[in-house]
């Protein structure tokens, strides 16, 4: 499933396609021809990212979408495209997301209401909403970052990432933990999914941990997907389990 800072450049490219011009809207599968119907003509407002739901505004008539494990924008159509849209010169199709819906205003808030605060907006009262949440849990927190109602945005990559630079094991109940170790946590995943988002790329590997000649695994990653290979802070062996169904990799050693 793509990690909320791909979701953000999807919504970058499609304002910048799209957004002020009058559309042709379509569904080609067929499943969402009936909603494509009223969109057809109108002119879309804005389009915006919370974490890995996007939205895109029709004066008022949203689109939502989540991709899932399987969505993607596609430069051509297909058999499975849900959504298309064009300005007559430029076309784009979103095929195999979980949700494509529309909503009204109303229903934007329902799903905002669900969601914890988005890294890559950074709000007033952000990283505190954060911290207060994992704090009042006694659940481990690399649970707790993979919870879109506690954080929106970080996926598998961010969440082994980010816990590593922080120093702080995934296994630790977030009320254990220091809120001050919380407030490192929020602000690294800003800055580690800003990253991401400006170039497109998950790179998390510090720069003083880099080294010449390593795998592309092993250039861009401490610790996720490297089971079995040295911590490149302390040298022992990276681990690997799986933790609520998805692949967890950390350093038992030097992540407290």
């Amino acid at each position: 499933m793509p990690e909320g800072h791909k979701i953000h450049r999807q919504a970058q490219y499609l304002a910048a396609a799209f957004a002020g011009k009058a559309l042709a809207v379509s569904s080609p599968q067929g499943r969402f021809a009936k909603e494509a119907a009223t969109l057809d003509g109108t002119v879309l407002k804005e389009v915006f990212a919370w974490g890995k739901h996007l939205f895109l505004d029709f004066s008022g008539t949203y689109v939502h979408v989540h991709l899932g494990l399987y969505g993607d924008w596609r430069a051509k159509s297909g058999p499975n495209a849900r959504l298309g849209l064009s300005d007559g010169s430029r076309s784009i199709y979103l095929s195999g997301p979980t949700t494509c819906e529309l909503l009204d205003e109303g229903g934007v808030r329902a799903v905002l209401s669900r969601l914890g605060p988005d890294p890559l907006r950074n709000g007033s009262g952000d990283k505190e909403r954060f911290v207060g949440a994992v704090r009042a849990k006694a659940v481990p927190v690399g649970k707790l970052v993979m919870n879109q109602a506690i954080v929106a945005g970080p996926g598998n990559i961010y969440r082994a990432e980010c816990l590593f630079r922080t120093a702080i094991n995934p296994y630790r109940k977030g009320k254990n933990i220091a809120a001050s170790r919380l407030a490192s946590l929020w602000e690294d995943l800003v800055e580690a999914m800003g990253e991401g988002l400006r170039t497109g790329v998950i790179d998390t590997l510090q720069t003083c941990y880099k080294r010449e000649g390593a795998s592309e695994t092993d250039r861009r990653f401490a610790v996720y997907h490297r089971a079995g290979k040295p911590c490149p802070r302390c040298g022992r062996v990276v681990k690997e389990a799986l933790l609520e169904g998805r692949r967890l990799f950390w350093c038992p050693n030097c992540q407290k």
